[in-house]
């Protein structure tokens, strides 16, 4: 989750909400692309979590990590809960559970974000390594119960851990045993984020099934390829989900605004303060009718923060976030960006893609999304399955991203992060299907090799 906004200009009108989010347009020249990516933190010799405080802990990972990289710390009160790069480089932040997570920067091509996923992964050993702390990439913790689960000093994840049981079954397992990897992109107008937005919703079950790597609860298969997934189903369904009315005559940055009025509020945060508004509108807190702060407009921060806690499967801010994608191994995480940008970037890619999902309906859509987590390859829609959607997308993928010519020092173009996608299509199973493979196979029923194996 991204590190809290400050900016205490006071919005006025929704006219200047509208402004906020268009703001987002840039040239092409300008495109970037961001990764994120979140990863279990867990104690070497027995495989348990880590705690926030003491000596092999969160908090000594953060004070290592701060004390290499020289960046600046996020602190909340006497707590050091992230730190961030003044730079302009990257944020890296805790996700409830301890999830370690790196807020990459934008930057211009895959293979830089694929650098800086390196560089950040030998730093976090260096740290981790003495501590006795490994770190672990898939989608949902293989073997930790939500009892088991640390708890991160943060207010804003205090009031989330309150109010999502009322609002889902799910919340609490999203927030403290899931982690995921997200792609992040641009648009140049208004009508080029509608257009990358549709496309990319209706598309995000394939992502799902591409990376789909969470079929362990408590140390036995789930019956899910991607429990990640499903648990989004039932985790608050007010903020999540495929957004049918994106793909309505009159979709816009303004329709998005009045989504996003509508969507219950977490939290205002005034100063360090987290103040519980759970379930409350930013409609009425733009009435100035929120109870605990009477009379009280909100900031373009408040604005910030509040589409910051809206999850729907693929988020629109001043850029568009895909957020389909279980967490996995290292070299599947530039992957993902490299699927978005073949996609997203190449003007005939979109195109294509366009042309693959427009004749889709809301329930056909809804279907796939429900049956992805479950089917992976083998959900259809229509008389097409998944699999064969995956190999088309990554045809149009490859050459979107030849067409790039974004070379590294090796002259090596984008197209070599696909590979281990590439290579799960063609064996026609996701990685969740290979994990399970291995659990009952050479791992005999034990999860417990998954941690020397899919360890960072």
């Amino acid at each position: 989750m991204a590190r809290d906004q400050i900016d205490m200009t006071p919005i006025e009108t929704r006219d200047e909400l509208v402004a906020w989010l268009e703001q987002g347009c840039k040239p092409k020249s300008q495109f970037r692309v961001g990764t994120e990516h979140e990863k279990f933190a867990f104690l070497i010799e027995d495989h348990r979590p880590v705690p926030y405080d003491g000596r092999r802990s969160i908090r000594s990972l953060l004070d290592g990590m701060q004390h290499l990289l020289g960046w600046d710390p996020i602190m909340e009160g006497e707590n050091i809960i992230g730190m961030f790069d003044v730079t302009g480089g990257g944020a890296i932040s805790l996700e409830p559970g301890g999830q370690f997570e790196l807020s990459g920067a934008p930057v211009d091509n895959v293979h830089q974000t694929a650098s800086e996923l390196f560089a950040h992964l030998a730093q976090v050993r260096e740290v981790a390594k003495p501590l006795g702390i490994g770190f672990l990439g898939l989608g949902m913790t293989p073997n930790w119960s939500r009892a088991d689960m640390p708890v991160m000093p943060k207010g804003r994840y205090r009031i989330m851990t309150a109010y999502m049981p009322k609002v889902g079954q799910y919340g609490l397992d999203m927030m403290y045993r899931t982690c995921t990897v997200q792609a992040n992109l641009d648009f140049f107008s208004e009508a080029d984020m509608v257009k990358k937005l549709r496309v990319s919703l209706a598309l995000q079950p394939l992502a799902t099934a591409l990376f789909a790597n969470s079929p362990f609860t408590e140390c036995k298969p789930n019956g899910f390829l991607s429990m990640r997934s499903q648990i989004w189903t039932d985790t608050d369904n007010n903020r999540a989900g495929m957004l049918p009315w994106a793909f309505e005559d009159g979709m816009g940055f303004e329709r998005w605004v009045d989504y996003a009025l509508d969507v219950p509020m977490y939290f205002v945060k005034r100063g360090d303060k987290y103040i519980d508004v759970s379930g409350k509108s930013f409609r009425d807190f733009f009435a100035g009718k929120l109870d605990v702060l009477p009379g009280e407009r909100p900031t373009i921060s408040d604005w910030a923060n509040h589409l910051s806690t809206i999850f729907p499967e693929v988020r629109l801010k001043r850029y568009l976030e895909m957020r389909g994608a279980d967490g996995g191994p290292w070299r599947r995480l530039p992957s993902l960006a490299a699927y978005w940008v073949g996609l997203l970037y190449d003007d005939e890619a979109l195109d294509a893609c366009w042309d693959m999902v427009k004749d889709w309906t809301a329930e056909e859509r809804q279907k796939l999304r429900d049956d992805v987590p479950r089917r992976g390859f083998r959900a259809e829609i229509g008389n097409t399955n998944v699999l064969t959607l995956a190999q088309e997308t990554l045809r149009m993928c490859r050459r979107g991203l030849q067409k790039r010519q974004r070379l590294d020092r090796n002259g090596r173009d984008e197209t070599r992060y696909l590979r281990p996608l590439e290579e799960s299509v063609a064996r026609g199973i996701t990685p969740a299907e290979e994990l399970l493979e291995k659990y009952f196979n050479e791992w005999n029923g034990s999860i417990d090799p998954i941690f020397d194996e899919y360890a960072y």
